[in-house]
């Protein structure tokens, strides 16, 4: 991955791109982060990093189009234990937690394409290489279909 994007954040609010040299809007770095890219926010004149509080609005504006972010009783324990418990949660194990959903959804969604892929080949290829398949007929074979009809394929008694 690239090296960071820096952002520099003035006190007009304006976010200004140092990679392209342009002035950028939140939604224009959402865009960027969804494409990989890491930023980096800086404030222009103190030189403080303002990520977090950039990324927090990015996710703000989100959740305003959408009119949903996060479970009202999550937004309330985040506010009563933000700074203790819940922040030691997020920097330790939340993260860690979604790149690990994220890599079981791809792998689910990779196999999964796999057996479509298989499913068709095989919806294609199958009436011209073999008869149709039926799970349960040797397993119904075994049983005589009238009364003095002899099991197939079970075994046979001495003499039959």
């Amino acid at each position: 991955m690239a090296e960071s994007v820096v952002i520099k954040k003035y006190n007009n609010r304006r976010l200004y791109d140092t990679e392209k040299n342009a002035y950028v809007t939140l939604a224009a770095l959402a865009g960027m982060i969804k494409e990989g890219r890491q930023i980096e926010v800086v404030d222009a004149q103190t030189k403080e990093d303002v990520t977090a509080f950039t990324l927090t609005q990015i996710i703000l504006e989100e959740a305003k189009k959408k009119n949903f972010l996060l479970p009202v009783p999550l937004l309330h324990l985040m506010i009563q234990f933000g700074e203790t418990v819940l922040s030691e949660f997020f920097e330790k194990y939340l993260q860690q937690v979604v790149k690990n959903y994220l890599a079981y959804k791809s792998s689910v969604d990779t196999q999964f394409s796999k057996w479509l892929d298989l499913g068709a080949q095989l919806s294609q290829q199958g009436p011209q290489v073999s008869p149709p398949f039926n799970p349960f007929m040797s397993v119904f074979d075994m049983f005589p279909k009238t009364a003095g009809e002899k099991p197939k394929g079970g075994k046979k008694k001495d003499g039959e």
